[in-house]
């Protein structure tokens, strides 16, 4: 049997499987345009007694290994998701042979959202504003085009506060739950918004500890698939403009869960193998007062401003954006976008590495663009982003730039 015949057979399984699953009234993950196009951690347990299931390991290897070569570019690259999506087996094979987005450049489960990106070249996104219902969709590929639904990696929601702002980030555009499976994670800001904090629904290192207030809810009122705890892992800071001085924005990014050990020769960004464990692994109930349903200590879902850090978890990495260069013909500033940037905006960015000589960093990695950010058409802008960033991180840094206040420009 050849590959493309195949292949072709796995994708009419799981559209069937996808039927199946819409008749049985379950998830539509596969089957809703909102949903991220990367693996869903749960593959479908009807294909589990599919003849597919039972194929030699050998077999199994070697075609898995075959596809992933071959299939290295999207749409094309859905390949290497329907074999994950097959049964247990065959995603626990795949797993074995994909590698993480620093070392293969491509993103095929939900956890690469959350891993460091490629060295050497960005992974080039996208990402489209809808001012009507406040959200805003991060897409994979160059530029937006047919089928984007398709292609959809990670969603937010923005919600308004009395003395700050949200952004719920997802991996649906439909379900912006925190009790949800597909909640990862939140950006705040203050209330002059120019401060906002980063907080992820997990750890991305053993030596983070999550910080807690003193809210408390009933063991009812939480989702057992909920994550235990909001982490607190970098913040975004942009400077006061009080004189309304002309010129770009300043800001500064304190990444807590990056050392900046990870950009120096030989270093390594922490990079998360799995999403959070269910929350009922994590917590264990309070004792019960006066008959009353016992309490579980969600306080983090609240998180506090701060993170917490074990001795030697070394120190933050730090960006900054890269200053541009004021054109006299043109007399605007400008900065070299490598025409991934085409409209003119003050929310237009270029992040670099803020080091001392003392951190011994190239000048070369000094001067690399880490995260790029700039408007290429009504309500739509380009985001890309490279090691030691992750989509998520890169993601939340860019919502920032939606909510920056006037005193900020």
């Amino acid at each position: 049997m050849s590959l493309k015949i195949m292949m072709r057979e796995l994708k009419e399984m799981k559209d069937g499987i996808g039927n199946i699953s819409k008749r049985g009234g379950e998830s539509k993950l596969w089957r809703s345009r909102t949903r991220s196009h990367v693996v869903p951690d749960q593959p479908q347990e009807c294909a589990e007694q599919s003849p597919w299931s039972n194929l030699p390991p050998e077999l199994l290897l070697d075609i898995i290994h075959r596809v992933e070569e071959s299939e290295t570019a999207w749409p094309a690259r859905a390949a290497v998701v329907f074999c994950a999506a097959v049964c247990r087996s065959w995603r626990e094979i795949t797993k074995e042979i994909v590698k993480t987005p620093e070392q293969c450049g491509r993103l095929t489960f939900p956890i690469s959202l959350k891993q460091p990106g490629p060295r050497e070249s960005p992974i080039q996104c996208y990402i489209r504003r809808d001012r009507a219902t406040s959200t805003y969709l991060l897409f994979y590929g160059l530029v937006p085009s047919e089928g984007e639904g398709d292609k959809l990696l990670l969603a937010a929601r923005k919600v308004r506060r009395a003395t700050c702002t949200d952004f719920v980030i997802s991996l649906a555009a439909d379900d912006f739950a925190r009790a949800s499976y597909t909640y990862v994670g939140k950006q705040r800001s203050n209330f002059l918004g120019t401060k906002f904090t980063v907080y992820d629904s997990q750890p991305p290192c053993d030596s983070m500890i999550p910080l807690t207030t003193h809210r408390r809810f009933h063991s009812k009122q939480v989702s057992p698939r909920l994550p235990a705890c909001n982490y607190s892992i970098g913040s975004i800071t942009y400077e006061l403009n009080v004189l309304r001085t002309r010129g770009p924005r300043r800001m500064h990014c304190v990444l807590h869960s990056i050392p900046v050990s990870a950009i120096q020769e030989g270093g390594t960004a922490p990079t998360p193998l799995a999403l959070p464990q269910f929350f009922d692994e994590q917590l264990s109930p309070l004792p019960s007062s006066k008959g009353k349903q016992p309490l579980m200590d969600t306080s983090s879902l609240s998180p506090a401003v701060t993170p917490l850090f074990s001795p030697g978890s070394g120190e933050p990495l730090t960006l900054k954006n890269k200053a541009p260069r004021w054109h006299e013909q043109l007399q605007c500033w400008c900065l070299n976008f490598k025409g991934r940037v085409t409209v003119a905006s003050v929310k237009n960015f270029q992040l670099v590495a803020a080091v001392e000589p003392e951190h011994n960093v190239s000048p070369e990695d000094q001067e690399k663009v880490i995260l790029q950010f700039g408007k290429i058409g009504k309500d739509i802008f380009t985001m890309d982003y490279q090691y030691p960033l992750s989509a998520f991180q890169a993601f939340a840094i860019c919502l920032s730039s939606f909510d920056t206040k006037p005193a900020c420009e």
